[in-house]
This record gives C-alpha cells, sequence and structure tokens, in this order.
C-alpha cells in the first residue's frame, strides 16, 4: 500500500513516499481503507522530533476519513471519521492507503460531510471542542474567537453557535469577513499591530461589558487578551509563539479575576474522540454544524511537497491526502 514513513526525526527529508504491507490485524482491531487524511501542523512538528512522544519509524496522520474492510462483521463497510492522541505518535496514521485503529475508536462519519470534509474536522473540531468545554460556553456567553478564518478558529465559531452563544470572530484580512458574516456572527479585522488598548477598545464596541471568553488560535494575542477580558473572563490559547515564552501582565489577570486555559487535543485518546465525534455526526446530519470550506486535496503521493510548503509558508489553509488504492 501506499504510505508516507519517517525512520528519524530532525528534518523533513527523513519523510518518504514508500509502498509497505497493509497492516495485520490485532484483537479488537478494524482496518480502515482511508478516503482522505488531513494534513495538520502537529503532523509536521512530528517528523521534525517536536514531540516527545512519538516512536519510530512511523507513518504520521492524525485525522482520517474512510470505509472499514476488515473487522467485525458488522462494522464491514460502514463510512467512519476520526482523530485520537495515538495516530501518527505512537502507531501508524492516516497518511497511508490503509490504517487500523482499535473498534472503540470508531464513529459513523455523517452522512452530509463528504470525506474530505469530514477527514478536515478531526483535530480542529477535537481542538474547538476543548475549548468550547473548558470555558463553558453556553447560551448567551459572549466569547471572541481570533483566528476565525482557520481551522479551528471555523469550528470554535461553529460550535459556540451551536451553544446559542453570541460570537465575535476576529481576522486579519478583509476577504475573510464575508465568510464570516455568512455565518451570521459578528465580524471584524484585527489591529495592525498587537495592542492591548486597541484589541480591547475593538471587542468592546460588540461587548459593552467585555467578553466572557477569548479564544486566541493564533499564539500571538495572550497578553493583549487578558486586559480585554470582562470580570471573571477566560483566555483559552492551543498555541505559543517561538520558543513558547510569552510575557503576561499578572497585574491584569488577577484585577480581571481572569484565567487562562489551556487547550491540547493530544490528550484525546482514539476512544475518548470517537464519543465526542458522535454527537457531533447527530449534529452534522441535522444541519446544526455546517462542513468546512476551501479545502485542498492532493493525492497522497504528492503529500512531501504539501509538507514543505506549509512548513515554508508557501502555501496556507486545510490540506488532505487521497490514496491510490
Amino acid at each position: 500500500m501506499q504510505a508516507l514513513r519517517f525512520n528519524q526525526t530532525g528534518d523533513l527529508s527523513y519523510l518518504e513516499f514508500v509502498d509497505m504491507p497493509i497492516p495485520f490485524l490485532d484483537q479488537d482491531e478494524v482496518l480502515i481503507e482511508i478516503k482522505a487524511g488531513r494534513l495538520n501542523r502537529n503532523d509536521i512538528s512530528n517528523v521534525m522530533g517536536r514531540l516527545p512522544y512519538t516512536t519510530i519509524p512511523r507513518t504520521p496522520g492524525r485525522d482520517y476519513s474512510g470505509i472499514i474492510q476488515q473487522g467485525p462483521v458488522e462494522l464491514i463497510g460502514k463510512e467512519v471519521w476520526g482523530t485520537g492522541k495515538e495516530n501518527g505518535f505512537i502507531q501508524d496514521g492516516s497518511h497511508a492507503a490503509y490504517m487500523k485503529v482499535h473498534r472503540s475508536a470508531i464513529s459513523l462519519k455523517p452522512k452530509s460531510l463528504s470525506f474530505e470534509e469530514a477527514a478536515n474536522c478531526g483535530t480542529p473540531y477535537m481542538t474547538a471542542w476543548g475549548a468550547i468545554q473548558s470555558c463553558h460556553v453556553s447560551e448567551g456567553t459572549r466569547i471572541v474567537v481570533i483566528g476565525a478564518n482557520g481551522a479551528v478558529g471555523n469550528a470554535a465559531i461553529e460550535l459556540a453557535k451551536r451553544h446559542k452563544a453570541q460570537v465575535l470572530g476576529l481576522v486579519r484580512q478583509e476577504e475573510h469577513l464575508a465568510i464570516l458574516k455568512e455565518q451570521d456572527v459578528f465580524a471584524d479585522l484585527l489591529p495592525d499591530a498587537v495592542d492591548e488598548k486597541a484589541l480591547k477598545s475593538l471587542i468592546w464596541k460588540y461587548f459593552s461589558q467585555g467578553p466572557q471568553v477569548i479564544f486566541d488560535t493564533t499564539g500571538h494575542w495572550l497578553p493583549s487578551s487578558i486586559p480585554a477580558l470582562g470580570k471573571f473572563g477566560q483566555v483559552a490559547v492551543i498555541v505559543a509563539p517561538g520558543n513558547g515564552q510569552v510575557t503576561i501582565s499578572v497585574r491584569d489577570l488577577y484585577r480581571n479575576g481572569a484565567t487562562i486555559v489551556g487547550v491540547n487535543s493530544l490528550l484525546y485518546s482514539g476512544s475518548e474522540c470517537a464519543a465526542i465525534f458522535d454527537g457531533l455526526t447527530k449534529d452534522f446530519d441535522q444541519q446544526l454544524l455546517h462542513p468546512p470550506k476551501n479545502i485542498q486535496a492532493h493525492a497522497l503521493k504528492d503529500a512531501i511537497g504539501v509538507y514543505k510548503a506549509l512548513q515554508d509558508g508557501l502555501t496556507t489553509g486545510m490540506h488532505v491526502f487521497i490514496p491510490e488504492h
């Protein structure tokens, strides 16, 4: 079968496109014919050796959609989707023609989503779900999503709307505003520079008592977000820039009674993700959630070039790989 493979870490040159045997199933596992596998930035970090729990040799790829080809007879032929902290790290992942997972990690794909759309939901929706749950977003919650045009930002807006929250999406470019307005949320452009006074002034135009939650999907706005909160507000963060060291004002933190919430989708196993995705399947099929747009699909044989282009900043957006069978 087709697969990506790396035998050592530290450089994308170690990533190879190979032919290897179809996985052999252990007890309680199923074999999935991969129809689409999403490329996440931490798949790149995985090959680069920045994630200490990876074991090698390994096939990368966390997120997938596909069809069960082997396993319990009642599951064969079922269309599934999923993600999980094991995939691509301690067990072979979705950047291959086939992968195996434990049957407890299986979730039936929404009928309303294509394979490409379903694969693209994995990590973004798990990350957004973690933020929405940890910050107790519910009906009427005033939430700001910074970087609302990205995959995680889009998922956060969809889930916040599902909870009937009041949502403000902030983006860098004019072209993204129209997309946000189609989602029926407040939308505006981020300040030109990372400036706490400008950010607070912008947000408080929409929320006169300040936001209860700010979800920074970019990693750049944490110090400016804390003074922009309403009282007892929360900032959810999923990434840190550079070396991960960020300077914040502790004074602003305690004066607001604020909380910083860290969100890491790699804390959830495949089986835990499947239980969450079962609920998402119902919401997608009832049109309570809407599919991601502007997904770029690539043949798996071209995947290494896409890895490199994303790392070098030559391409952006949402990418999935399609293997040949």
